[in-house]
């Protein structure tokens, strides 16, 4: 990179668009956020249990195979642990 006024210059405007790219995500990422807290407290006024919700969003998220493996060995230790 030269250091010349205009590369710099150019530079410092792709730098801030990046800044202001990232902010602007940033400020959705907010909103969406908010969003999903206004899903969530809906659903508890309906009488859901937003905890498990959680976890079955979570789960959704997983490949079955790993969720299998998972519970497969959760199922392992509470066995030994005298819990089943």
């Amino acid at each position: 990179m030269s250091s010349s006024p205009d590369a710099y210059s150019v530079t410092a405007d792709e730098l801030r668009q990046f800044i202001e790219r990232f902010e602007q995500l940033e400020s959705e990422k907010k909103d969406v956020a908010e969003q999903q807290k206004e899903v969530m407290a809906e659903a508890k006024g309906r009488g859901y249990d937003t905890k498990v919700m959680k976890q079955i969003i979570a789960l959704r998220k997983r490949k079955p195979d790993d969720i299998a493996e998972e519970e497969a060995v959760l199922e392992m230790y509470m066995a030994a642990l005298g819990m089943k």
